[in-house]
């Protein structure tokens, strides 16, 4: 890696930085602005800083300024590189569904099928999972965040959302089954929120405000009398986080820009009965988007 290198030593990143500053502006005699991320310093790291910084740095000449979102708005867009490592993640974890779909029968755990997906992943490359992976069957599959359990899946819908790390960068993917004999309004329910997530689709390019493309799934689910059932944001951003600038929801101006990576995963989760969830990463262009997402979604009936 250009321009970095790799030192291991006892004591905490904080601490460096504190001395690296401390010694840049130790014979300054004006005063020193350094900024911090609020939403990541804890009270114990601020107290570690202004008592290093206070070595070098008198009261009177320290000032620290707070901020937020400073840095992801620097990685709002993806250059390259960056989106070809994240090609490679997406690609990697799609890779693995159609094993996974062998993992889903009656009478086997959510837990089972969690275990077998994170297997493959790890085998297959990944660093590890994004974030912790989701196996909700049944009546778990109206609950949007639901984590496998110990429930044994019987007929119904299987949401499995997951994600894998790979060179450093997310992915993030929600494919929606079916288990045994499926009814009419069933079926309704899973093309209204494939429909949806079409219409996120298109409506995604860049110049285009984020608030917008939440409405454009919105629009097709309340079509359907379903956006009652949406009970959260249409997308958000992925990188080096797994959830990173900008949120596609209600009241989210955000202009998408070129370069953006983004999810478009509309739902609708009926509760009690039956939840659908379908979630594609999609590179924002100048003309429209790339679905970066290789994994087919026509409805799957196991």
């Amino acid at each position: 890696m250009k321009g970095a290198r790799v030192r291991v030593d006892a004591l905490p990143p904080i601490v460096h930085a504190a001395r690296a500053v401390g010694s840049r502006f130790k014979r300054s005699r004006g005063v020193v602005h350094i900024a911090i991320e609020r939403d990541y310093m804890t009270l114990s790291l601020l107290a570690r800083l202004t008592s290093e910084l206070g070595q070098s740095i008198s009261k009177s000449r320290l000032r620290l300024i707070e901020t937020t979102g400073l840095i992801e708005r620097l990685r709002i867009t993806k250059d390259k590189e960056e989106i070809d490592q994240i090609r490679k993640a997406v690609n990697l974890a799609s890779s693995v569904f159609p094993d996974v779909l062998k993992a889903i029968r009656p009478r086997v755990t959510e837990n089972a099928v969690a275990a077998e997906l994170e297997y493959l992943a790890r085998s297959s490359g990944a660093e590890k999972m994004s974030f912790d992976t989701i196996v909700a069957s049944g009546i778990h599959s109206a609950l949007p965040h639901a984590r496998p359990s110990q429930e044994k899946i019987g007929r119904g819908f299987v949401v499995l959302d997951y994600g894998v790390i790979l060179g450093g960068y997310c992915s993030d993917m929600t494919r929606t089954v079916w288990v045994g004999r499926m009814d009419r309004a069933m079926r309704d329910l899973y093309f209204a929120v494939l429909e949806a997530q079409l219409a996120g689709i298109t409506a995604v390019r860049a110049g285009v405000k984020a608030q917008d493309v939440d409405a454009a799934a919105r629009k097709v689910l309340r079509k359907h009398k379903l956006d009652k059932y949406f009970t959260h944001s249409l997308g958000h951003g992925v990188g080096i986080e797994i959830h990173e600038p900008p949120r596609l929801a209600r009241g989210e101006t955000q202009t998408l820009e070129a370069g953006m990576v983004i999810t478009i995963e509309p739902g609708a989760y009926v509760p009690g009965k039956a939840g659908v969830r379908i979630e594609d990463m999609v590179l924002v262009t100048k003309t429209g988007c790339e679905v970066l997402t290789p994994t087919p979604k026509e409805l799957v009936i196991r």
